[in-house]
């Protein structure tokens, strides 16, 4: 049967200010300490009564959150690398004091955070507030009955990160933002206004919005929707509040991947004709369709390129920032993904008005277990207790965007491994049901087992991850059943590593410590290239995409170097295996991976060379061609180097020095040109691609000279001077003429002038332990990030130098504004 959901979105905007609802920005000026387990693995005990007024708090750190204290290190031998080898383990105190205007006076007033990791207790003048366990989850509490109006007020903040609570890097401290929300005694209800459209056509569009009441009978007021277009007003109406409303556009522009035209909605509570509350919403128009033949947004049929992508933002670690993560959505759209999975846990608001003004569809994901356990302190404890709320709060404040597309109630639960544990798919998938109908649910099912034994009914859409080889098998038993990728590929790669001979094999631990070759066929046991991907999705068009596995690399999970001498599995060659014993007993068993190698692009945001196969896959209207590896070769002059080539060409030619090695055609379900006889000779590689026939693109390496300068450059050479804007400035080791010296690690100094401060440095190996608040770093593979903050309020020119010991240094100027 066909399933089909028409939608219209509607989203909370960040900062509102009116008379009758005031948000109030609460994210300056707080107080910090950390206490029980330390950063540097000591214990220091939690003084008494720091929830009360009087509590002396002068010696606590002052900062503003978003804030992670898990990022600010030491990376320490003896913590997890699953987890990032960070000390986010631990309990954190944050005060504030702030004073109550004389206006909040019969207004009821909340504290709204949109994630603090974890488990948060919140007292306001000492009176306990309340208290929320789960992470990632955005909550409000109320805290008007403490509040002391016109005077001042002190709010304590108590986190719990315990250990083993996640299965890879999770931050600590209150990451998100927060918010102060005043509003009239009786108003909007938290996530109140919903909206959905029974009908979608080019000439007009019926909008259907139902508005919650919080503090009275809705039958007692009325609601008045006005819906703007850039400002203007095109369609306004008047309702009961107890009843939907519907409103009728005329000539709607639909949001769409390439024109995701947003719409405002201002919604106003009347009593007598007075004002009571008013909420303001962005939201798009827009129909989505999922059938068994694929998904369809406006009748159009789309195939998902989707990536998973956690949470933390490389250098910066879970601190939520909007410059940096629309950065990693820039740099996720230039490869062609167009779909994001929320991987294992909600987002932050901000992530999602990101997707809907950049034209990205999104699967929000609620969990990464059920009730059976991956990790001792993970959420299966809270499970029973807080899944209902949970669900509810992802899905009220996260029903109206018009980029979620679908909701996941987990991922490789536990329970998938029995058809006996449906009626819980169930439960939960009814949960998300009562609170929105538009969107099909759906799970990462990871169990065989789990595809054909009714367990796959109990999804709208079905998710299968690493299981290309039983699409066909689960369409003949589902045949109406959507079907997609929900994870694929885990193909690992180290950034400029290149390993010899060139295996096709699973990981077999090939090449130098701690390392992945970048030849891009490497994977662990479970996975697959992407190719393999690439050849399913291609024979079974019904399968209407894939989310890879991942998009960034991230902290934590380094697979396949996750443990102490389990690495020795990782080598069946007994020379690789000696050797790594070795090392291992030589550094204790504290091996020094700390973020994954599973990313199209690294922890940084530089792409690997898998960038390119994607691009290449993604992207086919876009000439190009990617050369790898690197012509930086000195010691294997005369060897065979094998030389991969990637466009969207259907064919190629190659060229050493002038010389043509041949030109070669793609074959059917083949996605890389492959050259394995070439010996190397320093010089000059240049591939030639075809399409049609026709000359498509063209690409050069080139053997450079020695390492000569550091070069710099800015993705924005101007910010605002807000105190939240950033610029990232990629770090480069070059020859005379400008080339990148790709096997250079160098350590680099920087220094600051100017309204701007350093706040991360970074260089995308995943096996450095060097801080990422520090001012000096080497580069890895001729390639380090410096990202820098504004200071609010501070206008002017900022200078970077980077300087390197026997390079010559570099300066780089933005401003501020």
């Amino acid at each position: 049967m066909t399933q089909k959901f028409l939608i219209i979105i509607c989203l909370l905007l960040g900062s509102i200010h009116l008379s009758a609802r005031d948000i109030v920005n609460f994210n300056s000026n707080w107080k910090f300490a950390r206490f029980g387990t330390m950063p540097d693995g000591t214990t220091k005990a939690e003084p008494k009564d720091m929830d009360e007024v009087d509590f002396d708090d002068s010696d606590w750190r002052v900062l503003n959150v978003p804030h992670d204290w898990g990022i600010e290190g030491p990376f320490r031998d003896d913590l997890p690398n699953r987890t990032g080898k960070l000390p986010w383990a631990g309990i954190g105190w944050y005060r504030k004091a702030f004073t109550s205007e004389a206006t909040d006076a019969g207004k009821r007033v909340f504290i709204e955070f949109d994630g603090s990791m974890s488990n948060t207790k919140v007292w306001v003048n000492g009176g306990y507030v309340g208290e929320w366990a789960y992470g990632y989850s955005s909550f409000r509490l109320e805290i008007t009955r403490y509040l002391k109006v016109g005077q001042e007020n002190v709010i304590a903040v108590r986190l719990n990160n315990k250990v083993e609570s996640s299965r890879w890097y999770p931050g600590g401290g209150i990451y998100r933002n927060v918010r102060l929300l005043k509003t009239s005694p009786v108003a909007i209800a938290e996530w109140g206004v919903f909206v959905s459209t029974p009908a979608v056509a080019k000439d007009k569009a019926t909008v259907q919005v139902k508005t919650e009441v919080d503090g009275g009978d809705a039958d007692d007021f009325e609601v008045l929707y006005q819906i703007y277009d850039n400002g203007n007003l095109v369609a306004e109406t008047k309702q009961n509040a107890a009843l939907k409303a519907e409103v009728e556009l005329q000539n709607p522009s639909l949001w769409n991947l390439d024109s995701p035209h947003l719409y405002q909605l201002k919604t106003s509570l009347l009593k007598d004709g007075k004002v009571l509350d008013t909420y303001e919403s962005t939201f798009g128009v827009r129909e989505i369709e999922y059938t068994s033949e694929g998904f369809f947004l406006n009748g159009k049929k789309i195939r998902m390129n989707g990536v998973c992508q956690h949470h933390d933002l490389g250098p910066l670690g879970a601190a939520f920032n909007t410059r940096a993560a629309e950065r990693q959505i820039e740099i996720l759209k230039s490869f062609g993904t167009n779909a994001i999975r929320t991987a294992h846990n909600p987002p932050a608001p901000e992530f999602l008005d990101l997707c809907d003004r950049m034209g990205i569809l999104v699967q929000v994901e609620a969990f990464d277990v059920w009730e059976k356990k991956k990790v001792d302190n993970d959420y299966a404890h809270l499970f029973g207790t807080w899944h209902e709320r949970d669900l509810r709060n992802m899905v009220r404040r996260d029903r109206n965007h018009p980029c979620v597309v679908m909701w996941s109630t987990g991922n490789e639960m536990i329970e998938l491994r029995s058809g006996n544990d449906a009626p819980m798919a169930v439960m939960l998938a009814d949960i998300i049901r009562d609170e929105d109908n538009t969107r099909p649910t759906t799970f990462g099912c990871s169990r065989p087992e789990a595809t054909t034994n009714g367990f796959e009914k109990t999804a709208e859409v079905f998710g299968l991850n690493y299981k290309p080889h039983l699409y066909e098998e689960v369409r003949k038993a589902n045949p109406d059943l959507p079907i997609y990728g929900s994870e694929t590929a885990s193909t690992i790669s180290s950034r400029g590593e290149y390993f010899f001979p060139v295996s096709e094999d699973k990981f077999k631990g090939n090449g130098g410590f701690f390392q992945v070759s970048s030849y891009d066929f490497t994977a662990p046991n479970w996975a697959y290239r992407a190719d393999v991907e690439f050849e399913a999705q291609d024979k079974y068009p019904w399968v209407f995409g894939e989310f890879v596995w991942t998009g960034f690399d991230y902290i934590g999970e380094p697979t396949p170097y996750n443990k102490d001498k389990t690495n020795l599995l990782n080598f069946t060659d007994p020379k690789q295996r000696a050797e790594m014993k070795a090392q291992l007993e030589k550094m204790g068993n504290n091996i020094p991976p700390r973020s994954s190698y599973f990313g199209i692009v690294d922890l940084c945001g530089f792409p690997k060379d898998r960038y390119y196969l994607y691009q290449a896959k993604w992207r086919p209207e876009l000439p190009m061609a990617h050369i790898l590896p690197h012509w930086n070769w000195p010691e294997r002059v005369g060897k065979v180097t094998p030389v991969f080539v990637y466009t969207s060409g259907d064919e190629a030619e190659l060229f050493l020095n002038g010389k043509s090695l041949g030109r070669k055609k793609k074959g059917e379900y083949e996605y890389r040109l492959r050259w394995d006889e070439v010996k190397y000779q320093p010089g000059e590689l240049k591939v030639v691609a075809y399409k049609n026939g026709k000359k498509w693109a063209e690409e050069k390496v080139k053997t450079t000279k020695a390492a000569y300068k550091v070069q710099l450059s800015a993705d924005r050479d101007e910010i605002s001077a807000d105190g939240q804007d950033l610029s990232f400035v990629t770090v480069k080791i070059a020859d005379k003429k400008g080339l990148m010296v790709p096997r250079t690690h160098n350590s680099v100094t920087y220094s600051i002038t100017g309204p701007a401060e350093i706040i991360a440095v970074g260089n995308g190996d995943a096996t450095n332990l060097e801080s990422f608040q520090a001012t000096t770093r080497k580069v890895f593979n001729g390639m380090a990030l410096v990202v820098i903050r504004s200071l609010e309020g501070e206008t002017g020119e900022v200078k970077l130098i980077a300087e390197s010991e026997g390079l010559k240094k570099a300066e780089l100027i933005i401003s501020t504004k």
